[in-house]
Order: structure tokens, then C-alpha cells, then sequence
């Protein structure tokens, strides 16, 4: 039966208002029945199933923003069908695009979210206060025990995670067993040492039938987190690793080839609903994204729409870390800083190795600098 409980989604639609109020309309039907309008049976399909405009007002001479609300039970409690609803077929239109989800408490609680979040993941690196320091292992060609010597002198610098870069897989030139194996060695020698809790985390992103064997062999080869690009596997698959508790690892998320999700005003999904409110739904206990002022596009307004995104309210939904990368330079941390505040992974890779040619000491400059918050 229909319980009367309700969803909503607030989309961007481009034209004028006759132009915009028709394309909200197209949604109800689109995302819904997918049937012609003057077809749909009278009742409870028309009344409760179809979607419906809670809400409809300008926001610029050329676009408008609809409030449009959907059945809960249109979901299926489906990660999956949720997605579906939100932006099946309209995703293929130009002109609309989804700016963020209003989602009630019974629906909600369908979904566990990270595992970890922000508190979860203080917890288990042991670091309570400042931001947190993220680093990856590159440039791709590397053998394993390049790698691994990269990531002990990272380590012993004071980074706090050290994941693959999102290319790593499992190449001829650094297989995975090997490449984990040599990588977690190094980095619970430098731990050893310093008596932090440094961890790396392997790039999982493979073929469908074989991720979860890979997160398995990476937790028992001893990494302590794992690292997916969700738009290359699917955004379930993320969702699937987050829950298991024979894993129970932190879950790190990777934007690669979800670039044209977000960079029109437009079309797709807006940097807050993708990278903050799906994401958390997913599981993800941290979202890696290209910060501004770096080698990518992205604006200082949209990092910072992601960052609200990553915390806003979603009831038991945990907050997890938002992690700008893609070309931070050390001279940059004290500016982002002011921005992102304490509650933040700042992911640097190049820029380490541009600022001397001890990493080690590098990585030690960077965490003094943040450690002065």
C-alpha cells in the first residue's frame, strides 16, 4: 500500500517559465509512469505514483527551479531505483539538472551510509583535532617496491593515509597482491617508528566479478582502507563495499568519470548533491574531488557547495570528509584553511615533491603547517 510518505527533488530547468514548467511536468511523468498523460489510469497511479510539483520559482531570466516529489514506495528501498527516480531518463534531456535531494526520515533509514564518517575515521587514525593529511602513490609505471619506499617515507613523514593513485590496478609493472603486500609493510615499519597510525589505502577499481575479491585480499594483506571510483564500477558497488562488515574498512571515494556529471550549470547533478548527499548515501567515508585554483575546473563556489554537501542533515546519515586535491601546492594550505576549516583531508600528491627533494621532509612541512590550526 501507498503510506502517503514523500521524497522531493529540486531540479534546475532551463527556458522560460512556460518553457521550465513544462519540462517540470515532463519529470512527474518521465521519472515516474513513463506513459502518456492522458493514459494514466485514474486513482493511485495518478494520484500517488506520478510525480508531483510541490513548488515552482525563477531563479535567474532563463532558468527555474521546480521542488517535485515523488512516492517513497516508487524506490523499492533500492539504492539502485532511488538513483533511477532522481534522474533516469530526464538525465539524457538537456536543460535539467538535479541541485539536491529533501529526503524524510522513513526513507532515510533504508540506507546505512558510511560506516565511519568524519568521528569514525578521527577515531581510527587517532587524530582528533586538525585536518587530515592524504597523499597518493605515483607517477603509474612504478614498480611495487618504488611504491612502497615512496609510501614509508611518506609515513614516516607524517601523513595519515597514503592510497593508491586511481590508475594503479593491477599492471604488469605493480601487480596488486604484490603492490598491497610491499605498501602495507612499509607503511606499518614507518608506524612502527613513529607511533602513529598511518594507513594505505588500494585502488579497488576493477572488473564487476572482481572488486570484492580484491577488497578482500587488500584487508587481508593488512590495508586499512579502500579506495573506488563509484562512476567506473557503479555507485551501488560503493554502497555494497561500505556495508560489509566481514570488510568493514573506511571507503574513499574517487570523481573519476564523473566529470561531465557536474561541470554544466545546466545539465547532470550539482557538485553539492553528487559529491555530498549521493555519496554519503553510497557509503563513502570521504569524497576526493578537484579543488579550485588547481589543473581542473572546478570553482570556489562549488568546492565549497561540496563541503556543505558532506554535512548538511541527513538524519543518521553520518558526515564524512570532504578531500580537494588535483594540483594543491603547499603554499596553498594556509588559504584553504580559511576555507574548508579543520574538518577536511587535504589530498596532495605532485605538489609534495615539488617543494623539495627530501619527501620526507616535505611531508613533515606539511604537517606542521596544518598541526598550527
Amino acid at each position: 500500500m501507498i503510506s502517503g510518505e514523500r521524497f522531493s527533488v529540486v531540479y534546475r530547468l532551463l527556458g522560460d517559465e512556460k518553457e521550465a514548467h513544462r519540462k517540470a511536468w515532463d519529470i512527474c511523468l518521465e521519472q515516474t509512469v513513463e506513459f502518456p498523460e492522458e493514459l494514466v489510469p485514474a486513482g493511485m497511479i495518478r494520484d500517488e505514483i506520478v510525480g508531483r510539483i510541490e513548488d515552482f520559482k525563477p531563479v535567474s531570466e532563463c532558468a527555474y527551479e521546480a521542488t517535485i516529489s515523488y512516492a517513497v514506495e516508487t524506490t523499492a528501498n533500492e539504492f539502485t531505483q532511488l538513483l533511477n527516480v532522481v534522474f533516469g531518463n530526464i538525465s539524457i534531456k538537456p536543460g535539467y539538472r538535479v541541485e539536491r535531494l529533501e529526503m524524510p526520515d522513513s526513507l532515510l533509514c533504508q540506507y546505512r551510509g558510511p560506516r565511519f564518517g568524519r568521528e569514525g575515521l578521527r577515531e581510527f587514525l587517532g587524530v582528533k583535532n586538525r585536518p587530515l593529511l592524504f597523499t597518493a602513490l605515483k607517477p603509474m609505471g612504478l614498480n611495487p617496491g618504488q611504491l612502497a619506499d615512496m609510501a614509508y617515507k611518506c609515513a614516516l613523514g607524517g601523513i595519515d593515509m597514503i592510497k593508491d593513485d586511481h590508475g594503479l590496478t593491477d599492471q604488469i609493472f605493480a601487480s596488486f597482491d604484490e603492490r598491497v603486500y610491499r605498501c602495507v609493510e612499509a607503511v606499518e615499519k614507518a608506524n612502527s617508528k613513529t607511533g602513529r597510525r598511518c594507513i594505505y589505502i588500494p585502488n579497488i577499481t576493477a572488473p564487476a566479478d572482481k572488486i570484492l575479491m580484491r577488497a578482500k585480499t587488500a584487508k587481508e594483506l593488512g590495508a586499512k582502507g579502500l579506495i573506488v571510483s563509484p562512476a567506473i564500477t557503479g555507485m551501488d558497488i560503493m554502497r555494497i563495499l561500505a556495508n560489509d562488515d566481514q570488510l568493514a574498512l573506511p571507503i574513499f571515494s574517487h570523481p573519476a568519470f564523473q566529470g561531465s556529471y557536474v561541470t554544466s550549470q545546466d545539465n547532470g547533478i550539482s557538485h553539492f548533491a553528487l559529491f555530498g548527499q549521493i555519496t554519503r548515501l553510497a557509503g563513502a567515508d570521504a569524497v576526493i574531488y578537484p579543488n579550485f585554483g588547481g589543473r581542473f575546473s572546478f570553482s570556489r563556489v562549488e568546492c565549497e557547495a561540496i563541503a556543505r554537501g558532506t554535512s548538511v542533515d541527513m538524519d543518521r546519515i553520518k558526515k564524512i570528509f570532504p578531500s580537494p586535491g588535483g594540483g594543491i601546492s603547499l603554499d596553498r594550505i594556509e588559504e584553504l584553511l580559511e576555507v574548508y576549516g579543520k574538518e577536511v583531508v587535504f589530498l596532495v600528491g605532485g605538489g609534495l615533491f615539488k617543494h623539495g627533494t627530501d619527501l620526507i621532509e616535505n611531508c613533515r612541512y606539511f604537517s606542521q603547517m596544518v598541526s598550527k590550526f
